[in-house]
């Protein structure tokens, strides 16, 4: 969960050398959408399953494998504790796609705070971008997060996201709720991606 420490000023304000400025947009539901989105069956070859082992090496590897065209790092600087407890919890579910034996997408729902549901990762490879598969995707999250006793299923994206992940959530049903800006070491300089990760993003460092 991105924590507000400050409020900013109105004005430019200066990015330290290394780092990464975003703006995070949380959105929220507190019902189920009137209308569920329709959900078809993956292709023949693709399959949604649950992540096999739940250890961090394997969680990470798939989180790097759908998350690091976006800069995803936040899992990835956790400590193995960390991320084992989190990986451990049964309120925690974590879901892969996965085809001709590689990830291509993920989900991950997070029911541990009573009565809400966070969306913490809903993510495709670049190459599946386009095909439908996010909507199916968003199709469980939507079944899954509501069959639950909650009142209230949020996300947060930023502006590392993919361009259309705003309008996207949109259309099924959230509403923005909160904005911040987060100021974070850059994972390529870190070392916990590699350089030629996010083009698109200026490395500057």
């Amino acid at each position: 969960m991105i924590m507000a420490r400050a409020t900013l000023m109105a004005g430019y304000a200066a990015v330290p050398p290394g780092h990464l400025a975003t703006v995070v947009t949380s959105l929220e539901m507190v019902r189920p959408p009137s209308l569920p989105p329709p959900e078809g069956p993956f292709p023949p070859g693709f399959a949604l399953q649950p992540i096999e082992d739940r250890d961090p090496e394997t969680y990470r590897s798939l989180f790097r494998d759908v998350g690091a065209d976006w800069l995803w790092f936040s899992r990835l600087a956790l400590t193995d504790d960390a991320l084992a407890a989190i990986l451990a919890d049964g309120a925690v579910e974590i879901l892969v796609l996965r085809q001709a034996g590689r990830n291509v997408g993920m989900l991950e729902l997070d029911f541990r705070q009573p009565g809400s549901c966070e969306l913490v990762f809903l993510g495709l490879t670049e190459d599946v971008i386009g095909t439908g598969f996010g909507g199916r995707l968003m199709a469980h999250a939507l079944r899954r997060a509501w069959s639950w006793p909650i009142a209230r299923f949020w996300l947060h994206t930023c502006t590392l996201d993919h361009p259309g992940a705003l309008a996207f959530y949109r259309r099924f049903g959230f509403t923005p709720c909160a904005t911040h800006v987060e100021v974070a070491p850059d994972p390529r300089l870190t070392g916990l991606l590699p350089r030629d990760c996010a083009p698109h993003v200026p490395l500057l460092g």
